[in-house]
């Protein structure tokens, strides 16, 4: 029998995925999904749900004990450019809800945390090409100075109070099952959508900015891995490297169009194009592959049929 997990921020797009992977695995009543609010029906009668605002210290505890949770995947963030236009409130989430999970591992409540951190955590000043794990950090964005933090945060409650807490920089997230949720990348997300409704897209990116990427199959994956794998095979503690597929806009279309020839993309740069301009182009995600055994598997091409094969049901 699987350790009771609780997965806080399970309705956003990468906790409804991970959510329905995990009860798959370990059966639906080992996997208590929660978020400030409730989700779809069909989600939150899908296995337990309970309503959990993770900055409340107190609600968090109280659903740890009540289930008593072993494992804490803690997904709640206010994305890149969502957080741009709430600086203060992204900072509060984002922080404070870490802080809340780590000090209850470190008072011996959970056994094992997950939290993610981000490509955001790169700069202007960062080698855009093959991107180190351990080179210069200097983020321009709230949600890359927060992430960035609690990198910091997690390596410190690790050497100092022995807290398992495991982490991946994810890269864009690209998913056919839940609606883009406020980040830059996500116009790789809605330019699927809007090739099968309208036929036509407009990126608000230039047309060769090349950003990491991923599909969120290989991202639940390469999630749930890292957190299955013994602990002495977890060397870094602050937060790994993790890499997919790059491409452009264009290249991006380009694929579209072996599938919809009519398709059309037009160019209307906007405020997330100075994000995306402070982000690398390519990650080396080697710590990981040598570290936990990560490899992802899926490339532009199966990518692109497969969200257009799952979309195509839906629109």
């Amino acid at each position: 029998m699987h350790a009771k997990i609780l997965i806080i921020g399970a309705c956003g797009q990468i906790g409804t995925e991970l959510t329905k992977k995990l009860r798959s695995q370990y059966g639906k009543d080992a996997v208590i999904a929660s978020d400030v609010r409730k989700g779809s029906p069909e989600f939150v009668n899908s296995g337990p749900f309970e309503v959990v605002n993770a900055l409340d210290f107190n609600q968090v505890e109280t659903v740890i004990e009540k289930y008593q949770i072993e494992d804490v995947y803690l997904m709640a963030a206010l994305l890149s450019a969502t957080a741009e236009k709430n600086p203060a409130f992204a900072w509060d989430l984002n922080m404070n809800s870490l802080f809340h999970v780590l000090n209850l591992a470190k008072a011996g409540k959970i056994k094992k945390i997950f939290w993610p951190s981000s490509i955001a955590v790169f700069g202007p000043t960062t080698p855009k090409d093959n991107t180190p794990q351990y080179t210069v950090m200097e983020p321009s964005t709230v949600y890359g100075i927060s992430k960035q933090s609690g990198e910091r945060w997690c390596e410190y409650y690790h050497n100092i109070f022995g807290v398992d807490v495991r982490s991946i920089r994810y890269p864009g997230l690209i998913s056919w099952s839940t609606p883009p949720g406020g980040g830059t990348t996500d116009y790789a997300v809605d330019i699927y959508y809007k090739a099968l409704s309208d036929g036509k897209y407009e990126c608000f990116l230039s047309e060769n900015t090349e950003l990491p990427m991923m599909y969120m199959d290989d991202a639940i994956r390469a999630t749930i891995s890292i957190m299955d794998a013994p602990k002495e095979n977890i060397k870094i503690r602050s937060s790994y490297n993790l890499a997919g597929i790059s491409f452009t806009p264009k290249e991006i279309a380009a694929e579209i169009k072996k599938h919809i020839p009519d398709f059309s993309i037009s160019y209307e740069p906007d405020f997330r194009q100075k994000i995306a301009d402070s982000w690398p182009s390519s990650i080396d995600d080697s710590y990981a592959r040598k570290d936990w055994g990560w490899k992802h598997e899926f490339d532009l091409e199966s990518m692109t049929k497969d969200m257009l094969e799952h979309l195509s049901e839906n629109v």
